[in-house]
């Protein structure tokens, strides 16, 4: 049942109660346009669905932080907003369409350090330019050895919120949920001391994937 009805992020009630209330507006105009409110009803629930996860719970790997297509792996400077652009990491990119779940989650077991949320604009997450233009969250989690490991959510052309669900100092797990965007968009995830084990075009599901080794 939870396959056919998944479990629905807070953040979807009030867009399905304004998609459905807009669907029986569009009904009484129409019976096409009422069929098309529905449909987008629908998608809308499927959108804010906030399944369950199973991660490996073995920090040893790290698992994917979202839902999507891996669009880039290659090594490059660390985030410059977070003091980074000088320490040479690894960055695996991972872009969302409209489609994928949106909740995001923690690759690894540890302790937020930081959280830093920058202004931007809303150019098309698959771009290369959306790490650095877009609106964007970065999130720095210290894993168990002390490693920095980032996570940066990223908005897209349509997104135009990013919900942020854990604190400064608060201590995650694995695969366990940091925070979603709304309506397509992209997650950056950089580290150090790990191994790449995805390829471009590979799909992930957020918490279970496994990005990286030791």
């Amino acid at each position: 049942m939870n396959k056919v009805f998944p479990k629905l992020h807070n953040e979807g009630y009030k867009f399905i109660i304004i998609f459905a209330i807009a669907t029986i507006i569009l009904y009484l105009i129409n019976d096409f346009l009422g069929f098309i409110g529905l449909l987008l009803t629908i998608w809308c629930y499927y959108f804010f669905r906030d399944p369950e996860r199973v991660s490996i719970g073995d920090d040893n790997y790290l698992t994917s932080p979202a839902d999507g297509v891996v669009l880039q792996v290659k090594e490059t400077n660390g985030p410059k907003e977070l003091g980074l652009e000088n320490k040479l990491m690894r960055k695996v990119s991972i872009f969302m369409d409209v489609f994928d779940c949106h909740v995001n989650r923690s690759p690894c077991s540890g302790v937020v350090s930081q959280i830093l949320y920058k202004p931007g604009k809303f150019f098309n997450a698959s771009l290369d330019k959306a790490s650095e233009e877009n609106e964007r969250n970065y999130y720095k989690i210290k894993n168990h050895d002390g490693e920095e490991i980032i996570v940066v959510q990223i908005a897209g052309l349509v997104a135009r919120r990013i919900v942020t669900e854990v604190s400064k100092d608060e201590i995650v797990e694995q695969g366990s949920r940091i925070g979603m965007i709304r309506f397509g968009s992209r997650a950056d995830i950089y580290f150090e001391n790990y191994t790449p084990l995805v390829n471009i075009d590979q799909k992930t599901i957020a918490g279970e994937t496994l990005i990286a080794k030791k």
